[in-house]
């Protein structure tokens, strides 16, 4: 049961020229009258399972039937039934929701992720606590940091590249995920390379590679639905779960039992020595939800906008030679041209379509007033296929970013304000080195020409084929 964004004419919002500004942000609570957007009109416990797994399609379809701002109304555990969530994809409420911390709060603490990671990671606290977080993981992912990171990097993508097979199609997305695992986890755990065999390390990759493998089964999809809502994991989620924290706290206590007998400076070791106000260190339970965090958000979003940049590329024939053209000949311009392409396969295919507040108090999108506590979505999907911001925002042009910086509130794919990735630098620079690796090094094909379908997973939207590929040719690595 998949999506896809659809490139039919019929689908595109019918926006031209600038988009005029849109009235957005906060209200007095001055007892005016409210003035909601219209709502999908679908049960329910049917707009649930649409918006599971045919999300983009439900979504498009609402802006393209109800305008660019629109209400949802979702089955959620502890939540009024009649509680609308509302939907928006204009650039000034987006500006408005992300720039007001204090009164748009984030609503990680609902995330569907929380059964998975807990509710002391960075991802799903708020407010003071998140910051803190933030604040101490923040020095690891930039700076010098990430260009110690790149040589491993590149090392690490060679390698991979050196194993894939001649002229048998297989899925690049887990290939990706290799390459971005073993980045993510040298930073988080010290780890050079993969892990060696026996260690907690080791069969703790193995089980992340695995729960990855099936969180994308039809079973996987249907432990999702079973765990919206919910603080605690249940049905086949909780075992998995149960395997991946005995091997997380057997390195979370191989580290404690190091600690101290050589200078480190992974993660981890600085999550250990961490202290709050008050001189307490982290506990197991803390440094569990923190890691896991780290390391599912850490490599899987980057491996997969590495493997949708590639199902577009190959379906992008123009785009795709250039590339490999500029790439090859280490023109002044490849570098360029690389940024471009990762800014618009971000564009085309943001592997999280969707980040979330709640606003404290009343609340203008243009229009539309809505009462204070709403739920409101920034879909960065549908800000990212804006007639009026990207023209022909259906096709996969990297030209479009040349020579022009992404806007800070129409280019989302990291969210944004104090919520934004604090992993998006490694990102970016783990996508520079591995696509110029494989534009470089390989001649590849799509085994079906037709484009990939879109399939959500909790927070994701994955190619639903996992990106298959087809290597034609691969050349030496230089040296």
């Amino acid at each position: 049961m998949t999506a896809t964004i659809s490139p039919d004419a019929s689908a595109r919002p019918r926006l031209i020229g600038e988009a005029p500004p849109s009235p957005s942000g906060p209200v007095p609570d001055d007892g005016a009258s409210l003035n909601l957007p219209p709502a999908v009109n679908l049960p329910r416990g049917l707009t649930a399972l649409r918006f599971s797994v045919r999300q983009a399609s439900l979504l498009f379809k609402a802006r393209r039937e109800l305008g660019e701002t629109f209400a949802v109304r979702f089955p959620m555990l502890g939540r009024n039934a009649d509680e609308l969530t509302y939907f928006v994809s204009h650039p000034d409420h987006v500006r408005s929701i992300f720039t007001q911390p204090e009164l748009a709060i984030s609503t990680a603490g609902e995330s569907p992720l929380r059964p998975i990671v807990g509710p002391n990671s960075v991802l799903t606290t708020v407010g003071s606590t998140h910051m803190r977080q933030r604040k101490l993981l923040l020095p690891p992912f930039h700076g010098e940091a990430v260009e110690r990171y790149t040589q491993m990097i590149a090392e690490v993508a060679e390698r991979e590249i050196d194993s894939w097979p001649i002229g048998t199609p297989f899925a690049l997305a887990s290939r990706m995920q290799a390459v971005t695992l073993d980045v993510i986890m040298a930073g988080i755990f010290g780890v050079d390379g993969e892990p060696a065999p026996g260690t907690p390390e080791h069969g703790l990759r193995k089980t992340i590679l695995r729960v990855s493998d099936l969180t994308v089964t039809p079973l996987g999809q249907i432990a999702e639905l079973m765990n919206i809502g919910r603080d605690d994991p249940v049905g086949i989620v909780k075992p998995l779960l149960a395997r991946l924290d005995r091997d997380m706290y057997g390195v979370i206590a191989a580290a404690r039992a190091a600690q101290g007998s050589e200078e480190r400076t992974d993660i981890l070791s600085l999550l250990l020595a961490a202290r709050d106000e008050d001189g307490n260190a982290m506990t197991d339970e803390e440094l569990r939800d923190e890691l896991l965090t780290l390391v599912l958000a850490g490599h899987e979003t980057t491996a997969h906008s590495l493997a949708w940049t590639f199902e577009r590329l190959l379906r992008s024939p123009a785009a795709y030679d250039r590339l490999r053209e500029e790439v090859r000949s280490d023109s002044e311009d490849s570098a360029a041209y690389v940024e471009a392409t990762i800014h618009e396969a971000m564009r085309n295919r943001p592997v999280v379509p969707i980040t979330g507040r709640r606003v404290k108090a009343p609340w203008q999108l243009g229009d539309w007033r809505l009462p204070a506590n709403s739920h409101v979505l920034v879909s960065i999907a549908l800000l990212h296929h804006r007639e009026d911001v990207y023209p022909d925002p259906f096709n996969f042009r990297p030209e479009r970013f040349l020579g022009v910086k992404p806007g800070t509130y129409t280019w989302v794919p990291f969210g944004g304000g104090i919520r934004r990735c604090l992993g998006a630098t490694l990102a970016m620079a783990e996508q520079r080195v591995v696509l110029r690796a494989i534009a470089r090094r390989t001649d590849m094909v799509a085994p079906d020409p037709r484009p990939e379908r879109v399939m959500h997973r909790n927070v994701t939207m994955l190619p639903a084929k996992g990106a298959e590929v087809v290597v034609r040719s691969r050349m030496a690595a230089t040296a």
